[in-house]
């Protein structure tokens, strides 16, 4: 179950993204249970992060972002050559307040 964002509020994430550097790369080995871990721990930390996703194909590239975005039920907000943005309110402390509508 993916967070469904309105654009308003994509809009407010990107602009919040911009300035942030990539804190997990994925690589030739895919989405492994190691990396889905740190990823859930980084999303917790953090909500709003940047993945470097090193495929050199775009369907691979697409593929690998897809499943990151279903394994950890986030939102993807925005998905730049090989970099995504992902979305995922906090469980215990909420830093991002997301515009209504």
């Amino acid at each position: 179950m993916s967070i469904a964002l309105t654009s308003s509020q994509t809009r407010f994430l990107r602009g919040h993204a911009h300035d942030l550097k990539a804190l997990l790369q994925i690589g030739g080995k895919g989405v492994t249970p190691a990396f889905l871990a740190e990823l859930e721990e980084v999303l917790e930390r953090h909500e709003l992060i940047k993945v470097k996703v090193a495929a050199e194909d775009r369907d691979a590239r697409d593929a690998l972002i897809d499943a990151l975005v279903k394994a950890s039920d986030s939102a993807l907000v925005q998905r730049i050559g090989h970099v995504a943005v992902l979305y995922r309110p906090s469980k215990e402390q909420r830093q991002i307040v997301l515009p209504r509508g």
